[in-house]
């Protein structure tokens, strides 16, 4: 009786990890099904519960470090670089004073005409050369 226990709970990890797999679609638990795949061949060999589980724990360690890196490259998650990266740590004029309370405030960087906030909180004048310092959105955060 315990056998037929054993079946249906090593069939049972093999379905929730695979649908936890399917719903997230990160490749979170694809290693623990293996690992139960693996389990429910030793129970089928006859092992014992806690040979059952020592394969499960094993082989589920031994397919993530085999994975892992081979998933890592494919999920690339880098952010891309865009153009408008290439104005961070350069120059910029105020065309329209920075006040972060208000808030109002532009910048002409790179030839375009962009919305600006100070990095500092301090207000900056029409006029005023800044220098970028990063994008948040589509605005610029530039310091004097």
């Amino acid at each position: 009786m315990a056998d037929v226990k054993m079946y249906v709970v090593w069939a049972a990890l093999i379905v929730a990890f695979g649908v936890l797999e399917g719903i997230t679609a990160q490749l979170v638990s694809i290693w623990f099904v293996i690992g139960a795949i693996a389990a429910l061949v030793a129970q089928i060999l006859g092992a014992t519960l806690l040979v059952q589980i020592l394969v499960f724990i094993a082989v589920s360690i031994i397919a993530l470090l085999i994975t892992r890196p081979l998933v890592r490259k494919k999920l690339n998650t880098q952010a891309e670089k865009t153009n408008a990266d290439r104005c961070i740590g350069g120059e910029a004029v105020v065309i329209e004073t920075i006040d972060n309370l208000a808030p109002t405030g532009q910048v002409k960087a790179d030839g375009k005409i962009w919305t600006a906030r100070s990095a500092s909180g301090e207000t900056i004048p029409e006029g005023t050369v800044v220098t970028v310092q990063k994008i948040d959105g589509v605005k610029l955060i530039v310091k004097q």
